[in-house]
């Protein structure tokens, strides 16, 4: 199935519904998108391109050009606006033969067309529909990697991967016409792309925040009267420091909160639940190569959490249970692990894809895909990821996840954000060493730090480095950028440090 067909179905059964905009200016429904869409597919087909390339912003713009894609045959590709103009130029080279749709001057020779223009171009009254292939092995979307550990790579989502994800996650139509939700995360994330596709699917008023801040948010919320939003860990961190002296977020409206994207520290999930008591949070965990979610921690498991159960406390730390369809192994080097032991998770079913352009497929013969995520599966089935199996540290031979360690400093009262790596080490092989951002008009000792974390975990655990700084680099979407991490404590003068507990456990 083309993921064309789902705006088709969506036209079909709510014509006049809004699908995206303000309730307020009024929007576009259903019809208007799907004549844009055609005008939009129209142009490609006459420009004669093989790929759309959109560089833009959060907006309306965005699902005329994935829809217009679709209806041309061709892929879409989002790529980070934010980027440099020497990563931007290295990227954009992949794809002479695109139409760029910018609002800048992008370093390419390929067709560059304005967003204004492409606007107006796809508001002209095209031609009858034209009728697109339903080819569901087609290439959808070519999104590019992160890039925390290495250079970007273009992940290829077909229709079939698009198509199985949402078919089996999402009820056709089954949003109520008042529902509405804000989309924050940009455009180039896999988030950004099924964000579209599902709530097209059912039904449910698309708004977008062109780029986020706490209180355009949360006004964006109220005016709009918003039932459902998702947001990466970083922003929902900053809306908890805007409303840190509130007792609750006065959103009457919004009755769903998703979060994913990233780790989300339990101190900030905690105060966000405390501030928004009626709203059912969802964690959802997945990769780009995977078409998005494939692991659920749904609100009653939140719910039993916050109400004082211990294992529902214990497994907040999770990302839920895995989808319908979808299949989980730990494995180690002897192969599949048991419950409760730690290894690489891989992943299979019909969303998984897989594949990079250039590169091909990373599926094993049987169709697994290693995520390089570490992580652990416990007796009832709630996956737990520990990390990316590239940030292990690995210190006198005992493998040390970094998310346990930051999660530890992060539940002291001055620690806003914190990274944790490996440096290397004459005696250890690695040292473990912290980046840490204190909270606004906050001070701490690194010793203090370090007797915080020793009383929680234990001495091999505790970090024998700590530098503080303003920010840590992250990806958009709140990804820490470690291999900058690392470069930056590596260099410190005290690179190989001195550890002042005995290390008797280490």
């Amino acid at each position: 199935m083309n993921v064309l067909t789902l705006l088709d179905m969506a036209v079909a059964g709510m014509t006049d519904r809004i699908a995206l905009g303000s309730r307020i200016q009024g929007g576009i429904t259903y019809r208007l998108l799907f004549d844009r869409v055609q005008a939009g597919a129209a142009v490609l087909r006459d420009l004669a391109v093989e790929e759309v390339v959109y560089l833009g912003v959060n907006g309306e713009d965005f699902p005329v050009a994935m829809f217009a894609a679709a209806a041309a045959e061709i892929p879409l590709v989002p790529l980070n606006y934010r980027l440099g103009r020497q990563p931007l130029a290295q990227l954009l080279a992949q794809h002479p033969k695109a139409l760029v749709i910018s609002d800048s001057d992008p370093p390419t020779d390929a067709h560059v067309m304005a967003t204004a223009q492409w606007r107006e171009r796809c508001d002209t009254p095209s031609p009858p529909p034209h009728p697109w292939v339903d080819d569901a092995n087609a290439a959808a979307v070519l999104i590019y990697t992160s890039g925390t550990t290495s250079a970007p790579k273009a992940a290829v989502l077909r229709h079939r991967h698009m198509t199985s994800y949402l078919l089996g996650t999402v009820e056709f139509g089954g949003a109520g016409e008042e529902e509405a939700v804000l989309v924050s995360v940009p455009p180039y994330h896999i988030a950004g792309v099924t964000n579209l596709l599902s709530n097209i699917y059912a039904g449910r008023r698309i708004v977008y925040l062109e780029s986020f801040d706490a209180r355009a948010w949360l006004d964006r919320v109220r005016t709009e009267r918003i039932t459902h939003a998702l947001l990466v860990p970083t922003m929902l961190a900053k809306i908890t420091e805007y409303l840190a002296d509130a007792a609750h977020a006065d959103v009457p409206s919004l009755r769903s909160l998703a979060y994913g994207g990233a780790k989300m520290p339990l101190p900030i999930l905690e105060r966000a639940v405390r501030l928004f008591p009626n709203v059912d949070f969802v964690n959802a965990y997945g990769l780009t190569e995977t078409s998005s979610t494939i692991a659920v921690l749904g609100p009653e498991d939140h719910r039993a959490a916050l109400n004082g159960d211990p294992v529902a406390r214990l497994r907040l730390g999770s990302v839920g249970r895995v989808l319908p369809g979808i299949e989980v192994q730990i494995r180690g080097p002897g192969g599949e692990l048991a419950a409760g032991r730690s290894g690489e998770i891989h992943v299979r079913g019909p969303q998984v894809s897989g594949e990079y352009r250039g590169i091909g497929t990373a599926l094993d013969a049987a169709g697994w895909f290693p995520t390089r995520d570490r992580g652990w599966v416990d007796a009832d089935g709630f996956l737990f990821v520990e990390g990316r199996s590239d940030d292990t540290i690995i210190r006198g031979g005992e493998n040390i996840a970094p998310a346990e360690i930051e999660d530890a400093l992060l539940e002291h009262p001055a620690v806003a954000e914190a990274a944790v790596v490996g440096v290397p080490d004459e005696q250890w092989g690695h040292e473990i060493a912290a980046a840490i951002v204190l909270r606004a008009g906050h001070r701490v000792e690194a010793d203090e730090l370090r007797s915080w974390v020793r009383l929680r975990l234990r001495s091999s655990k505790t970090p024998a480095h700590i530098v503080f700084r303003d920010t840590l680099p992250q990806t958009p979407t709140g990804k820490i950028l470690r291999r900058e991490v690392q470069a930056d404590l590596t260099a410190e003068p005290s690179a190989v440090p001195h550890r002042q507990e005995g290390g008797s456990d280490a």
